[in-house]
């Protein structure tokens, strides 16, 4: 609860300065005015809703207005950011004029309604872009060289399914979509990378039940995201995969047998898991034979680094959505040596899929969603 009026505080200061730079400061007429200033209270309150649904709220009855809050949330970024823009050129025009010492309020307030016009339009249709994008994940196929793999994996194609974010906005049937897509490829693994859910097991726990139809002949196997442990004990959303016949790998490894070869599937806890849940690669890797193929889940693509020293040949990860809405891409090499898809972290060979889901606002922006598959080959 702490939580939520901390974010409603904030996000009501940023719905105050948007009533002054997209009503008062272009001067907007009654009704009009009225008009605007009622939706930006309303997406205000389902924005809160939105927060809210999975942890304090049952999804049952707010996931429809959730979806519409979070939404309204990317929007919020769009007219922030050209907000800015809009300031940069009327601040520019009042140098010029200054130093031509001239008045410039006509053209500033002209440049201000048509700017703020302007943004407005490219929000709601960047983001009305972005809700379709990422309400269809697409099967992105990808292969990946790995010298130390047996020549009996040679070919092994895995799906690897990261950052549902189930809950909120999204519900049963998109993971059932995602399962329904996984299991029309017929890989030979599944690969749950986290962060399934946001909310707790008793209000969400139901929406993950599709996961027990995905079917692969060497293992569904997952491990934790950060988000398992938000709003929960993260502990008890493992248990919970563990009974839709889902192999959870707690700083573990489980062995994998093809034509008389064998690799190590390991998987660790996510980087910023609360104790008793901290990572331990060490305890995942403890008393294997230094020969073996070592094929890690790790939800964040940081955690690249320990497997690097560790002797990992290959990791898969997510977290990144790959910023999710442009231009946040940009930020995530600020936490992230990878971004999206095929990169080297010292010794070790790894993937960041971009995420089947969403966090936060249901949207994507030229970041679209992936059923990653990989074709895993001997070179």
């Amino acid at each position: 609860m702490a939580r939520l009026l901390a974010f409603g505080t904030f996000l009501a200061l940023v719905g105050l300065f948007l009533h002054f730079r997209y009503v008062r400061a272009p001067r907007v007429p009654r009704p009009y005015s009225v008009a605007i200033d009622f939706v930006l209270v309303l997406a205000w309150a389902l924005a809160l809703v939105g927060i809210g649904s999975g942890e304090l709220f049952d999804p049952s009855w707010a996931r429809l207005p959730a979806f519409i809050g979070l939404s309204w949330l990317a929007v919020v970024l769009y007219l922030v950011l050209g907000t800015v823009l809009v300031g940069i050129v009327t601040l520019s025009i009042r140098v010029v004029y200054a130093a031509r010492r001239r008045d410039s309020t006509a053209l500033r307030l002209r440049a201000t309604r048509i700017g703020s016009a302007t943004v407005a339009a490219v929000s709601l249709i960047a983001v009305s872009y972005g809700l379709f994008e990422a309400a269809n994940p697409r099967v992105t196929n990808t292969t990946v060289a790995l010298e130390r793999l047996p020549a009996q994996f040679d070919g092994t194609r895995v799906a690897l399914v990261s950052d549902l974010h189930v809950g909120p906005a999204r519900g049963s049937d998109f993971v059932q979509k995602v399962v329904d897509d996984v299991n029309a490829q017929n890989p030979d693994m599944v690969v749950l990378d986290g962060d399934l859910i946001d909310g707790t097991v008793e209000l969400v726990g139901s929406d993950l039940d599709p996961l027990r139809h995905l079917s692969a002949p060497l293992g569904v196997f997952a491990v934790s995201g950060n988000h398992e442990f938000y709003a929960d004990d993260g502990g008890k959303w493992l248990d919970l995969w563990e009974t839709l016949g889902v192999t959870v790998l707690r700083n573990e490894r489980e062995t994998v047998t093809r034509g008389g070869a064998t690799i190590d599937i390991a998987g660790i806890n996510d980087a910023t898991a609360p104790s008793p849940y901290e990572p331990d690669l060490g305890a995942a890797l403890a008393g294997r034979d230094a020969d073996d193929f070592v094929f890690l889940l790790a939800h964040q693509p940081l955690q690249a680094f320990g497997a690097s020293d560790a002797g990992v040949d290959f990791q898969v990860s997510g977290h990144t959505h790959a910023g999710q809405i442009w231009p946040l891409r940009y930020l995530v090499p600020l936490q992230q040596p990878s971004v999206e898809g095929l990169d080297t972290v010292g010794a070790t060979t790894l993937y960041t899929t971009r995420g089947a889901g969403a966090w936060g606002p249901p949207v994507r922006v030229a970041a679209p969603p992936e059923i990653s598959m990989l074709q895993l080959t001997s070179s």
